[in-house]
């Protein structure tokens, strides 16, 4: 009879052994926490903008440069503008800061682009390695199917 006791303890203890181990197992396979969120991207005010910038408007990849002009950046939503190398007037833009973009209008103005044309521009620009970046769209005064285009803008600050 004693050997049968000894037999079946040994049974519960190599069936004890074995449940442990499964649950160690499942344990360890219980999926990590989540990651936790980026930080939201810091909040751009128009001081930080503030200042002369070199830019060049770009095709929508960005591959060849269109345009090149100075944009006049201001601590608040009054003097923004930019100018033309080869004209003496310079535009007038409005502004706004939103979240860590700012968005920018302008127009109607004759084209630089197309001769002979007006063009209202609208875009969004936020700071990227030091320097001004974002997306243009301009709408053309025609009545043809061209009549809008989206454009790149880059801009460094200048001294």
């Amino acid at each position: 009879m004693r050997p049968t006791i000894l037999l079946l303890c040994a049974v519960a203890l190599v069936a004890c052994a074995k449940s442990e181990k499964a649950a160690d197992t499942q344990a360890a396979a219980a999926p990590a926490a989540a990651p936790a969120p980026p930080p939201a991207p810091a909040k751009l005010q128009l001081a930080d903008v503030a200042g002369k910038w070199s830019m060049k408007t770009m095709n929508e990849a960005g591959d060849s440069t269109l345009l090149t002009y100075e944009m006049t950046a201001t601590a608040d939503t009054s003097g923004w503008s930019f100018k033309f190398p080869d004209r003496k007037t310079p535009v007038a833009v409005h502004v706004m800061a939103d979240g860590d973009s700012i968005i920018t209008k302008a127009g109607p103005y004759p084209s630089a682009l197309r001769k002979g044309v007006t063009v209202s521009v609208d875009g969004a620009s936020h700071m990227k390695d030091g320097k001004l970046v974002g997306m243009t769209t301009a709408h053309y005064s025609v009545k043809t199917a061209d009549s809008v285009r989206k454009l790149k803008t880059e801009g460094t600050r200048m001294p």
